[in-house]
């Protein structure tokens, strides 16, 4: 079974993955909600704390996260995409910017291979359970937001 991945008018932000629907604030940036689920942000609004009830935690100064509930994140710094969250590896290429896949899902990019555009659940799973569908948010968050980061660094 494949679950599209939709993208507002522009194609920059993220709306929905399957049927599951990502809301926005008024003014746009940072998603607010993960279908039922509300997303939290830390203070400054630049770290995502918590997935409904799914607390998300950091390393003293870091933004790469170190717990996912009462799962241990896997992560190398210098990338910011988990290598491991809880019981799903990521397939994570060390020189390429995408995500392969999150545990048994696998992730598809559009032509020129900047923007996911669909995950395949493997064979038997006809929906995407709540833990696996906020573990593929958060590494699509994080991976848009070291994109981000390394645009503007770029500019």
């Amino acid at each position: 079974m494949e679950l599209e991945l939709g993208y507002d008018l522009l194609g920059g932000r993220l709306r929905s993955i399957g049927e599951v629907e990502i809301g926005y604030g008024r003014w746009g940036g940072r998603p607010r909600a993960l279908g039922p689920y509300p997303l939290e942000y830390d203070m400054l609004g630049s770290r995502l704390r918590r997935i409904g009830d799914v607390e998300i935690g950091y390393g003293r100064l870091g933004s790469v996260p170190r717990t996912f509930g009462t799962w241990d994140v896997d992560c190398s710094a210098w990338s910011g995409i988990p290598r491991r969250i809880g019981p799903y590896p990521i397939d994570h290429p060390r020189l390429s910017g995408r995500v392969r896949g999150i545990g048994p899902l696998s992730v598809e990019y559009d032509l020129l291979g900047g923007r996911p555009r669909r995950v395949i659940l493997p064979a038997g799973l006809s929906a995407l359970p709540d833990d696996l569908l906020r573990v593929l948010f958060l590494v699509l968050h994080l991976q848009t937001e070291r994109n981000r980061r390394n645009s503007s660094s770029a500019a």
